[in-house]
């Protein structure tokens, strides 16, 4: 009887070990982010984030601001917010149209993504 049951619970514990992993390889998305894509940014634009639908690493992820080719600031995410979210902050940008590059890497350290929003920030009011 206790042999029954150890070995039921080592069946389970080996399915866990099995199908988590697969869990955690589910593929990168993007759930929300500020500024959004193709959007206007009326007022002061000095806050950047981008919320995902999994843990990322803060301290090798990275944002780059870029003004059409040419790259404005690169910024690291704070790593004081919750582990699906990129937050960081500058000094408010000029009015004009600006690139948010965003560069993510797993908590094991791998790039899983990358990716763009596009806005335009009509300066300080």
């Amino acid at each position: 009887m206790v042999l029954r049951r150890s070995a039921g619970f080592w069946l389970l514990l080996a399915s866990f070990a099995i199908v988590q992993p697969i869990a955690w390889a589910e593929e990168l998305r993007v759930m929300d982010s500020g500024p959004v894509n193709n959007g206007v940014e009326r007022g002061r634009t000095d806050e950047f984030f981008v919320r995902y639908n999994q843990p990322v690493d803060h301290i090798k992820s990275e944002f780059i601001i870029k003004r059409g080719d040419d790259i404005v600031e690169v910024l690291q995410p704070r790593f004081k917010t919750e582990p699906n979210v990129l937050f960081a902050e500058r000094s408010p940008l000029p009015a004009g149209d600006y690139t948010l590059v965003w560069s993510v890497r797993a908590l094991d350290g791998q790039q899983i993504a990358v990716g763009e929003i596009g806005f335009r920030s009509e300066g300080r009011r």
